[in-house]
């Protein structure tokens, strides 16, 4: 599928990279990075504009973002059913974590840091009704880092997309494991009916 997706850049161009983004933000299984990592190569041997490849990739991500806040506001109650007993249940409970501890900061950093988080975040934040001025203020400086990146990468380094894109796809998502396996710890250690010795009757 991956392969398939990088032969359609050429032909499809911005269309596409807007496409994807917008598509890999509602957490469908599309690699965007990698897209974008060819956008920005693309870009570097003349075959596209790099500011309109970003200009694609962003508006896509946020349009992705806005979808998913708005799925997640008119699908509260029926987010956490969907979703149970499976990797996508982990993943929304991971976001809602970073959510509660972080706050706007967590959108912010769940669009480039812990991308895998991201589309669950968007889900968990229109959810749980965080403001949507805010969310779109961080959600939309956060894509503006995850495109800048991506583009940014593949224009520097044409020619070596696929390999770069293995290796920025495993730390992001091994980031995404550690911060959450961090904030968990942190939420065990504050606990205080965890800290405080249980009582003989």
């Amino acid at each position: 599928m991956t392969d398939w997706f990088l032969a359609l850049v050429p032909e499809y161009g911005l269309w596409l990279i807007g496409f994807t983004t917008f598509l890999s933000c509602l957490a469908l299984p599309v690699p965007a990075s990698l897209v974008m990592l060819a956008g920005g190569a693309f870009a570097a041997a003349g075959d596209l504009s790099l500011a309109a490849t970003m200009a694609a990739a962003f508006l896509g991500a946020v349009a992705g973002d806005q979808t998913g806040y708005a799925i997640g506001r008119g699908g509260a109650a029926r987010l956490g059913a969907g979703a149970a007993g499976g990797k996508r249940e982990r993943l929304l409970s991971q976001a809602r974590d970073l959510l509660d501890r972080s706050g706007g900061s967590g959108v912010f950093l769940s669009r480039w840091l812990v991308s895998p988080l991201g589309p669950y975040v968007n889900f968990i934040a229109g959810a749980t009704g965080i403001g949507w001025a805010g969310f779109t203020i961080w959600g939309a400086a956060g894509e503006a880092v995850w495109v800048g990146l991506y583009t940014g990468i593949g224009y520097a380094f044409a020619g070596r997309i696929e390999m770069i894109g293995d290796i920025a796809g495993n730390i992001s998502g091994f980031i995404a494991a550690a911060i959450v396996a961090v904030l968990l710890g942190v939420a065990v250690f504050r606990d205080p009916a965890r800290s405080k010795p249980a009582r003989r009757a």
